[in-house]
């Protein structure tokens, strides 16, 4: 059996389709490139039309084929295009929950060279109004609890569901009639029938693709521009990975070298590829599980929130054989007490990612399968459009506290934070990343992005090491970012609201260990000499301006002032330490 450096070796050589051919970013940055990778998003679109009748997308309310696809798609770009009068790189804003128009809505965009702006969907009206401005999005498309949310909230901003840059809204799955100023979407995609070809012209490779907003630790989220080459070359990548492990698993890899899902359409005996989607879209690893199963034909399950037994209920009865959910809800689906009611022997891979994995659930997989399952990890974020380290297989069982090795084409670097200097092999500093998966930096934060992606690396923020072989360990952040059931709390956001609170004195928020959520969010709280509130109301004062999930679960009232350093800096360790006891 090959290991993975002579899969790797033998998959990358000259004539294949995933050889490796060092360049220069554009500013002379040195990385490496798949120059076979697809040109664009749109040409990944294109291609589905290989996929005919299969179905595309699997929701509760049916089933679209890539067929259907690829017409609602042609006719929603020509809306946006010859009706709003969207043109190459306006921002298009997406906000509404896993459905399926949320992935016509996307596909749209790209080709007709659009750039898309996911929403999340737990975003406050404040929140979602912020990201419209700041993205001067031209377009909304929304489903009716976020239009309903925004209309709730619209006498606050003069009687404006939306800032006055967004030049239309378009509304889906809405009960009740509609504002005229609002375009019914759920009616139009029942009207769009008949063939619809996709309007002509297109992005190029370093076009952006993508805005997606991730949390500041100074407050306000800041948007990372993700390009069309940044996303085909995930694209690339995931599929060399599944092909190294095909290879592993005794594949000869001459069959693999003209790619992955020329290699499935050659073995029609082969199960058909169909994943289960957990992530919600608006964030990185949702977007790639979308396109990575449109590049390979593969069906793709919809789940609008988690429920562990119709997720057990559509691993049964869609045959899926790829899984991937954040820590939090792999454990409720390993550990539920119904599993054994359900047929799982689809399952190839179960994967985790988006926040740390414990050690103990990579055991859990292998026990649940009798290691016939593979296990999956991705590290990586937003900024570098998700996956640029990976542990799978028999490697992941062997180092579950590893998050693996890092991709082909990325470069790793760990340093000293201080003086961005490289440590030496198996120190602990900054992990860092550069290649063609890193964003060209954020939207309109010129410094920001100076600062965050200096020489084309990007600074994670992450402490960690790699050993002797490669593998990667994460060992603390640096940035303080609190990852409650997968997503990012920062705490320096949840602390300026309640500063806003008359009662409070000094506050810092904190995450603390969470057996089912990874982390849970939890605040210190000093109050002003006199000042009376309970932790009810400050919970109930944070939740009025920031999503559920960053409302701290915890309120502790501290009655003397809170641990600092010389330079005034609260020892959040300490706060920690306390809050365990």
């Amino acid at each position: 059996m090959l290991d993975r450096t002579q899969a790797l070796d033998a998959l990358t050589g000259p004539g294949s389709v995933y050889a490796i051919a060092p360049t220069h970013r554009h500013d002379g940055v040195p990385w490496r490139e798949f120059p076979a990778a697809p040109a664009t998003l749109r040409t990944v679109f294109e291609a589905t039309a290989a996929f005919g009748a299969s179905d595309a997308l699997v929701h509760e309310d049916g089933r679209i084929s890539y067929d259907e696809q690829l017409r609602l798609v042609g006719h929603f770009a020509r809306h946006l295009s010859d009706g709003l009068g969207v043109r190459h790189g306006d921002r298009v804003a997406i906000a509404m929950r896993n459905h399926p128009e949320w992935s016509l809505a996307f596909w749209a965009a790209q080709v007709i060279g659009a750039v898309a702006v996911p929403l999340n969907a737990w975003w406050t009206a404040d929140e979602l109004r912020y990201a419209l401005e700041d993205s001067g999005a031209a377009v909304l498309i929304a489903d009716g609890e976020r239009a309903d949310r925004l209309a709730a909230h619209a006498a606050e901003y003069g009687g404006e569901l939306v800032p006055g840059n967004v030049r239309a809204v378009l509304v889906a799955h809405r009960e009740g009639p509609l504002p005229d100023e609002v375009f019914d979407l759920s009616a139009a995609l029942v009207a769009w029938a008949g063939p619809c070809p996709l309007p002509p012209g297109g992005p190029e490779p370093d076009d952006d693709a993508t805005i997606l907003y991730t949390s500041g630790t100074t407050g306000r989220p800041k948007g990372a521009v993700g390009t069309h080459r940044n996303h085909t070359t995930n694209i690339h990548t995931m599929q060399l990975l599944q092909s190294v492990q095909l290879a592993r698993a005794g594949v000869p890899p001459e069959l693999l070298t003209g790619g992955l899902p020329h290699f499935l359409a050659s073995m029609p005996d082969l199960p058909r590829q169909s994943a289960l989607q957990t992530y919600p879209f608006f964030h990185i690893a949702g977007i790639v599980g979308l396109y990575i199963a449109a590049a390979q034909g593969a069906k793709l399950s919809l789940m609008r929130r988690w429920d562990t037994e119709r997720a057990l209920q559509i691993i049964e009865t869609e045959r899926v054989t790829n899984a991937s959910m954040v820590p939090t809800l792999l454990r409720r689906l390993l550990e539920s007490p119904l599993r054994a009611k359900y047929d799982l022997s689809s399952l190839l891979s179960l994967g985790a990612g988006g926040a740390p994995v414990p050690p103990d659930l990579v055991g859990e997989v292998g026990r649940m399968s009798g290691r016939a399952v593979s296990p999956l990890n991705g590290y990586g974020m937003t900024e570098t459009t998700c996956v640029v380290v990976a542990n799978s297989g028999e490697e992941y069982y062997a180092n579950p506290d590893s998050v693996g090795r890092p991709v082909p084409v990325v470069d790793v670097a760990v340093v000293d934070p201080a003086t961005g200097r490289q440590v030496a092999a198996g120190e602990t500093g900054e992990i860092r990343f550069r290649g063609p998966h890193v964003v060209r930096g954020y939207w309109n934060r010129p410094e920001e992005s100076e600062e965050c992606f200096p020489d084309g690396w990007f600074r994670t923020g992450d402490l960690g090491h790699v050993d002797a072989d490669g593998f990667v360990y994460v060992v603390d952040r640096l940035k303080d970012v609190i990852i409650r059931g997968g997503e990012n709390v920062y705490s320096a956001e949840v602390e300026a609201v309640l500063f806003e609170h008359p009662a409070v004195a000094d506050v810092a928020v904190v995450g603390v260990p969470h057996r089912e959520l990874g982390e849970e969010v939890a605040a210190v709280v000093e109050t002003h000499p006199g000042a009376v509130v309970t932790a009810a109301e400050l919970r109930g004062h944070v939740a009025r301006r920031l999503a559920a999930f960053k409302v701290p679960t915890t309120v502790r009232f501290s009655d003397r002032p809170l641990p600092r350093n010389a330079v005034g800096k609260v020892l959040k360790r300490e706060l920690r330490d306390m809050l365990s006891l």
